[in-house]
C-alpha cells in the first residue's frame, strides 16, 4: 500500500470514529474554570502535600518485562536501537510480534502489592503513585473506555485499584501518573518499517493489523488500532537508511508536543473519558501528568478544572487535590504543583515543587542491575533533603518487574532508606523552608534531568537547613571526620544567624549535643556511637531562630 496524507489521514479518522465518546463526565459544579487564569488565582497547595515530602511511585507497565530499560515499546521499532536488537533477540522482528503481544505477556504473577507498601511506608513514604498509563497507551485499571486495559488483557486485574485500597488501608495519600496524552504521536514507529537489511521496508504490525485480524486469537474482539491509535505521523515510504531514519524520527514523531492532533480529534476525546473516569472511579489525591505544561491544549485544562472541582465536593469543599506537570512557565506554577524530572532547584522556590526521579531507570533494567547502577541510599537521601530545603517534594520510583516484584538490591537499598528515615525522619516531615536553603562547597546542576548519577556529590561540609516549629533543622550530608559539625549560616555575625541558641539534639532524641557559637560559625560535636556516613539531623532551638 502506497502510504500518502490522504491515506494516514483517513486511517487516523477512522480510528477516530471508532472511539466510544458517549457519556463523557459533565462538568463538575465549583470555583475552578478551565483556563489559567482560574487555576492560578485561586489553587492553593494542600497541607498534607507540603508536610509530605516524601513519596514513592510505582512506575510499572508492560514495558517492564523485556527487562530491557526505558521507552521500549517505542524503541522496539527503531532499528539499531538497543530495544529493538533486544526484541529482535528475544521476541521476533516487530513486524510479526508487535508491543501489543508484551502487553498479554506482562502477567504480575507474583504481584504482592501489600508487602511492598508496607516496604514504603516503613522507608518513610507518606504518599504513593502507581501508573495508569504510559505512552504505550495501555490502562492499568478498570476502564470503560479503552479495552487495552489490565483487567481485560495482561495481568487480569485492576492494579490501580489494588494499590489504591492498599495504600489509603496503610494511612498512605494515593496517587496516579498518567503519560499517556502522548501517545498518538509517541507510538508512530509502530507504524514505520526496517530501513535497511532482510526486512527493508516490510512495514511493522501496526500498520497491518485490525479488529478481524483478532478472530481465533488471545486478542479476538480488541482493535490494535486502538492500541496503537491510528496512522497519524507515519514514516514515509523510500527511507533507505538507519540514519535517514532517526533524522525523520527525531523530526517528527519523536517532538514533545503538548499539541492536540488535529487529524485525529477521537483521541483526545477518548483521552478525556478515560482519565476522567480514572479520577472518577480511584478519587486520586494526586495526579501526575507527564507533560511539559497541561496536555492536549483546552483538553488538559478541562481536564484540570475537573479534577480540582470534583476534589472539592468529595472533601466538603477543602481542595485536597495535587496535580504535577513539568516545564511550566512562571505565570503558570501558581495553578498546580510543577515537577523537576530527576533535576533540582538552584534555590528556595516562592511556590511548591517536586522532583521525580527513579533507583535506576523508569522500567525495570536488567542491565543496570547486572552492573551496580542503581542510586545508593546516601543519594536517595542526599536529594531529599536538598529538595525539601528548597520547598520541594521527592517521589521515588522503584522499578517493579513484569512479575509484580523488586530485586534484592533494590530491597536493601529501600532499607536503608527506611533506617535513616526511622532516625532522622521526624526532622524533615511538616518542614518549611528556612532563611537559607544550605551551605557548603558543593555546587549542583539544576533544572530538568539534572541530576548527577548514582552517587552523591555531597559531603559532610555540605548542610541543608528547614524549619519547623520555631527549631532549624540542620542536614549534614555526611559525616565528618572529626566529629565536628560547622554550620556557617549559624554564626552570630552572618546575615541569617539572628536569634539565640539554647539547645541542640539529634532528630527523635531529647539528649543535648555540646555546642559552640562563634560570630563565624555554630560548632556541633556529634556523638560517635551515632556515627552514620550518609549523614544525620540535627533540631537547633533557641529564640529567634526563625522569626
Amino acid at each position: 500500500m502506497q502510504l500518502t496524507r490522504r491515506t494516514m489521514m483517513a486511517s487516523a479518522a477512522a480510528v477516530a470514529g471508532a472511539m466510544p465518546t458517549a457519556g463523557i463526565t459533565q462538568k463538575a459544579r465549583g470555583p475552578f474554570a478551565a483556563d489559567w487564569g482560574s487555576l492560578t488565582s485561586q489553587y492553593t497547595p494542600p497541607e498534607w502535600f507540603r508536610d509530605a515530602k516524601f513519596g514513592i511511585w510505582a512506575h510499572w507497565s508492560a514495558q517492564c518485562v523485556p527487562e530491557a530499560g526505558d521507552w521500549y515499546a517505542r524503541d522496539m521499532y527503531i532499528q539499531g536501537t538497543r530495544a529493538y536488537k533486544h526484541h529482535l533477540e528475544h521476541y521476533g522482528h516487530p513486524s510479526d510480534v508487535g508491543f501489543m503481544e508484551m502487553e498479554n505477556r506482562w502477567k504480575a504473577e507474583h504481584w504482592d502489592p501489600a508487602r511492598l507498601l508496607d516496604l514504603y511506608k516503613r522507608a518513610g513514604a507518606k504518599y504513593f503513585v502507581a501508573l495508569a498509563n504510559h505512552h504505550d497507551n495501555f490502562d492499568t485499571y478498570d476502564s470503560t473506555y479503552h479495552r487495552w486495559n489490565s483487567v481485560r488483557v495482561g495481568p487480569k486485574r485492576d492494579i490501580i485499584g489494588t494499590w489504591a485500597k492498599l495504600a489509603r488501608e496503610r494511612g498512605l495519600r494515593f496517587g496516579v501518573s498518567n503519560h499517556s496524552a502522548h501517545a498518538w504521536h509517541w507510538y508512530q514507529p509502530a507504524y514505520g518499517y526496517d530501513p535497511e537489511g532482510a526486512k527493508q521496508g516490510v512495514r511493522y504490525d501496526a500498520f497491518r493489523l485490525t479488529k478481524a485480524d483478532g478472530k481465533g486469537k488471545w486478542w479476538k474482539g480488541l482493535d490494535p488500532q486502538m492500541l496503537y491509535t491510528g496512522r497519524s505521523m507515519v514514516m514515509p515510504d523510500g527511507i533507505t537508511s538507519i540514519a535517514e531514519a532517526n533524522r525523520w524520527h527525531e523530526a517528527n514523531d519523536r517532538k514533545w508536543t503538548e499539541t492536540a492532533p488535529v487529524n485525529n480529534p477521537g483521541f483526545v476525546r477518548n483521552w478525556s473519558l478515560r482519565c476522567r473516569e480514572l479520577i472518577d472511579k480511584y478519587q486520586p489525591d494526586l495526579i501526575y501528568f507527564d507533560n511539559f505544561g497541561l496536555p492536549l491544549e483546552q483538553a488538559g485544562l478541562d481536564m484540570a478544572a475537573y479534577y480540582y472541582n470534583s476534589n472539592m465536593i468529595r472533601n466538603g469543599g477543602r481542595l485536597e487535590a495535587v496535580l504535577n506537570a513539568k516545564e511550566l512557565p512562571a505565570e503558570h506554577r501558581a495553578g498546580l504543583i510543577e515537577d523537576v524530572e530527576r533535576g533540582a532547584k538552584p534555590d528556595i522556590s516562592p511556590t511548591v515543587w517536586q522532583t521525580d526521579t527513579c533507583i535506576g531507570k523508569w522500567h525495570y533494567d536488567r542491565d543496570l542491575y547486572n552492573r551496580d547502577g542503581y542510586k545508593s541510599a546516601q543519594t536517595i537521601v542526599h536529594t531529599l533533603c536538598d529538595v525539601v530545603s528548597k520547598n520541594g517534594n521527592l517521589l521515588l520510583s522503584v522499578p517493579v518487574r513484569g512479575d509484580g516484584t523488586i530485586d534484592e538490591k533494590e530491597e536493601r537499598i529501600v532499607e536503608a532508606v527506611a533506617a535513616w528515615m526511622e532516625r532522622n525522619g521526624s526532622a524533615i516531615y511538616g518542614t518549611r523552608p528556612w532563611r537559607a536553603y544550605g551551605e557548603g562547597p558543593t555546587q549542583i546542576k539544576t533544572g530538568m534531568f539534572a541530576e548527577a548519577g548514582p552517587k552523591s556529590p555531597f559531603g559532610a561540609r555540605d548542610i541543608r537547613y528547614a524549619q519547623a516549629d520555631g527549631a532549624v533543622h540542620a542536614y549534614v550530608l555526611g559525616w565528618p571526620d572529626d566529629g565536628v559539625v560547622r554550620l556557617t549560616r549559624l554564626g552570630t555575625a552572618t546575615p541569617t544567624g539572628r536569634g539565640t541558641v539554647e539547645r541542640v539534639t539529634l532528630a527523635g532524641d531529647a539528649g543535648p549535643l555540646r555546642f559552640t557559637r562563634t560570630a563565624d560559625t555554630l560548632e556541633v560535636t556529634l556523638p560517635a556511637g551515632r556515627r552514620d556516613p550518609i549523614g544525620v539531623a540535627l533540631v537547633i532551638r533557641g529564640t529567634g531562630l526563625t522569626a
